[in-house]
């Protein structure tokens, strides 16, 4: 799938997150926990937007730079690295946040708990090898 794709069915998945209230959108995130993650380029600085699954860690969103299980981390997460300060909407709720790619014990915990709750998420890491998928928490500010 071409980049060009993947970028239309993002608008098209942020277009019914925003219709709906970020409920009940269809496709690839149909039945999931959705947010939207607007985040800073590291490059050029330019605002973006990406809709992601989510899972909670009490008031923390949780969310996984899996890229599908591809050998590659995918490009926001290059940009939370570059740039923590986000801005999150979840449903009708749009806050401030801070990116911490977790690591060590805090990663294997948060891990544990997450694919606990989604089960897919060990196929991802599976094909990833030998990389391995960053867990980042969306702190709220």
């Amino acid at each position: 799938m071409s980049e060009i794709d993947v970028n239309e069915m993002n608008r098209d998945v942020i277009a019914q997150f925003r219709d709906h209230e970020g409920k009940n959108v269809e496709g690839r995130f149909a039945g999931t926990d959705l947010l939207l993650l607007h985040h800073k380029g590291a490059k050029s600085g330019e605002w973006r937007v990406n809709p992601l699954m989510y899972l909670r860690d009490g008031e923390r969103y949780v969310i996984f730079a899996s890229r599908n299980g591809g050998p590659h981390h995918p490009d926001w997460y290059h940009n939370l690295v570059a740039n923590p300060d986000v801005e999150v909407e979840v449903g009708t709720l749009k806050f401030a946040a801070k990116a911490v790619v977790t690591s060590g014990m805090e990663r294997q915990r948060v891990w544990a708990l997450s694919v606990a709750q989604r089960a897919f998420l060990t196929d991802h890491a599976a094909r990833a090898l030998p990389r391995e998928i960053p867990v980042i928490c969306l702190e709220r500010k």
